[in-house]
C-alpha cells in the first residue's frame, strides 16, 4: 500500500516537471510559432493603417463585431485604425503559448499608454490559417 502511493506521488512530480519543462520550452519558441506570426501581422497592420489586412488577420466573428463597433462608434475605418495604433501595446514580449486544437492562447506584456500591462490574445484557426479572435490587456497583476 505504501509503495503504491509512493509511486503515485512520484509519477504526479515527475508529470507536473515534465508540463512545466514543455510550458518553458515553447515559451522560448513562442516567436516563431504561427500563432505569434499571425498577431504580428495583425500590429503590422495597425500600425501601417491598414483596415483590410487589419481585418483580414481577424476571425470572421471577429470581422463582423469590428464592422459593428465602427459603425456604432460612427468613426470611419482610418480613425478607427488611429485609435488601435494609439492602444496598440509597445514593448510587446509574447511570453507564452497554449494550443488545444484549432484554438490558441498567447501570453504577453507589453506597454499600453505607457503603462506595463499582461496581455492575453486569443486565436482560432480557420482555413488553415490563424486568426486573431480577440485580445485583452490589464494593468493588474
Amino acid at each position: 500500500m505504501r509503495t503504491s502511493r509512493r509511486l503515485f506521488v512520484l509519477s504526479a512530480v515527475l508529470l507536473a516537471l515534465t508540463f512545466s519543462t514543455v510550458r518553458a520550452a515553447d515559451s522560448k519558441n513562442v516567436e516563431g510559432s504561427p500563432q505569434a506570426k499571425a498577431y504580428r501581422a495583425l500590429l503590422k497592420a495597425v500600425a501601417a493603417g491598414d483596415f483590410d489586412g487589419y481585418k483580414k488577420s481577424m476571425t470572421k466573428e471577429a470581422q463582423a463585431g469590428i464592422d459593428k463597433q465602427i459603425k456604432e462608434s460612427g468613426m470611419d475605418p482610418k480613425k478607427g485604425m488611429e485609435f488601435l495604433k494609439m492602444m496598440s501595446p509597445t514593448d510587446l514580449k509574447l511570453t507564452g503559448l497554449k494550443v488545444d486544437g484549432k484554438k490558441a492562447t498567447l501570453d504577453a506584456t507589453g506597454k499600453v499608454g505607457g503603462e506595463m500591462n499582461k496581455g492575453t490574445i486569443s486565436l482560432e484557426e480557420e482555413a488553415g490559417q490563424w486568426k486573431v479572435a480577440n485580445q485583452s490587456w490589464s494593468n493588474k497583476p
